[in-house]
């Protein structure tokens, strides 16, 4: 079977990358912006048409939470627009659609985790362009699964994790937010459950919406301080900074945040037997994100 991934160097895109390469059953193609600009809707269409998969991963997106406030155009575009194209094209072929989305597209303002069905109210305009994505796909494919997801980390590309390595080698003391939570996600855990989707996709009655996060919920203080032992513990840092716990008051930031990222996950372990990411074994590894 012939698979295109889109957005293939990104965190998710290059773990699928290297899951499905390793498969002999499957034909990968593998498309980043300077190959694939998925928001040139002829490209978009000549490509898939040319290929013609049997299955369309996007990871391609605009994930500039701040820089999306001001540049809005090209936010709309990439993940608006993009996912419209590859939804109608995969359309045209019978193909089955695979879409990244976001916690972004939630307020925060919900006191438990947020399900499938609650109803999206994002503040930014990443959320926004993001919810117009999963409109579009759905508007646009009958064979389809969009896949929430937060808090991506992984040793690929720029994350929370990272960042906190390389600042703790800079700086004795760091504050890290402790009164918004979420659940960190392994983009390796995100790539191996988008192909798990594909492998037991049977119908359209599967097609839909379904939350994929890690598990247990935390702070991002908490997150901080999970890295910061898992570094000691793998001699990683000669020295862990002090990390102190402040609010998103005390770091205000261009675009709103939300308070309650926590996503639950029993849909996808329900309909595909997929459980939530694990992140702290992923951070067994964290060697490999210096």
């Amino acid at each position: 079977m012939k698979v295109l991934i889109t957005g293939s160097h990104g965190q998710v895109g290059h773990c699928l990358v290297n899951v499905l390469s390793a498969r002999d059953d499957i034909e990968v193609f593998a498309y980043d912006r300077e190959d694939l600009d998925i928001t040139n809707e002829a490209r978009v269409s000549s490509v898939v048409a040319k290929l013609a998969p049997g299955v369309v991963m996007n990871c391609a997106a605009h994930t500039a939470v701040d820089k999306a406030e001001t540049d809005i155009e090209m936010s709309y575009a990439i993940n608006r627009d993009g996912p419209s194209y590859l939804a109608k094209a995969a359309e045209s072929l019978g193909a089955l659609m695979l879409h990244i989305s976001t916690d972004y597209v939630f307020d925060g303002d919900k006191s438990q985790p947020y399900v499938e069905s609650d109803k999206p109210n994002p503040k930014g305009v990443y959320g926004q362009s993001k919810l117009a994505g999963e409109e579009a796909v759905i508007a646009n494919c009958s064979r389809y699964a969009i896949l929430r997801t937060a808090w991506v980390f992984g040793e690929h590309g720029n994350n929370f994790v990272k960042t906190m390595l390389r600042l703790g080698k800079e700086r004795p003391e760091l504050g890290i937010i402790g009164d918004q939570f979420g659940g960190p996600t392994y983009a390796g855990d995100i790539a191996c459950a988008l192909v798990a989707m594909m492998d037991k996709y049977a119908n359209t009655e599967q097609s839909g919406i379904y939350h994929f996060s890690g598990e247990p919920h935390v702070s991002w203080y908490q997150f901080a301080r999970a890295i910061f032992d898992s570094a000691a513990k793998h001699n990683v840092l000669e020295q862990v900074p002090v990390v102190n716990e402040i609010t998103a008051d005390q770091y205000p930031l261009p675009a709103p945040r939300p308070a309650n990222s926590r996503l639950n996950c029993d849909k996808i372990r329900q309909v595909f037997a997929i459980e939530p990411s694990d992140w702290q074994r992923a951070l067994e590894n964290i060697k490999q994100y210096c």
